[in-house]
């Protein structure tokens, strides 16, 4: 949840990824940091070959029609349910074509690739919210300050025009 929110710096989520993997923090947390990718990577090191493309899922986001396709394709009760976190992997790339969860991905990514028919467009501006996943926005606190400290400036602009 910690890598989905907006208003952490990657600082910040470095620490909690840290304290979640370790009870004692390590001297070279450069390199827990990189382990503690790796293994939520599923073993694979950023430098291996990852697919990039637009965002089509967010964990928090459709938690729920995540739950209900593990339910629905493997019968696995996340709640109940103790899954090694490379095993869930392996089954949520898995999940059923026949699940509500693979129909939004498959939409989303019809929708944001420009390849989704008119009905579809359509049916996507009537789902509203649910077919939105916001990006994740992973700059650092200095970009976010001059990025706060522009806005500022332009509202200042702004204020003084209007005088």
């Amino acid at each position: 949840m910690a890598f989905e929110d907006s208003e952490l710096t990657p600082q910040e989520k470095a620490i909690i990824l840290l304290t979640n993997f370790y009870k004692t923090l390590p001297n070279n947390t450069e390199y827990a940091v990189a382990k503690a990718n790796e293994f939520l990577n599923g073993g694979k090191t950023n430098d291996e070959e990852t697919i990039s493309g637009p965002r089509l899922y967010s964990f928090s986001k459709d938690a729920n029609f995540i739950y209900a396709a593990f339910r629905q394709t493997h019968g696995v009760d996340l709640n109940r349910d103790n899954l090694h976190w490379w095993i869930f992997l392996a089954l949520f790339m898995d999940l059923g074509q026949e699940t509500t969860f693979c129909n939004l991905v498959s939409l989303r990514k019809r929708i944001k690739t420009g390849k989704a028919s008119k009905e579809e467009k359509a049916a996507a501006r009537e789902m509203g919210d649910i077919l939105e996943v916001p990006e994740i926005d992973d700059r650092s606190l200095e970009e976010k300050e001059i990025e706060k400290e522009f806005f500022r400036k332009v509202a200042e602009a702004q204020q003084r025009n209007k005088k």
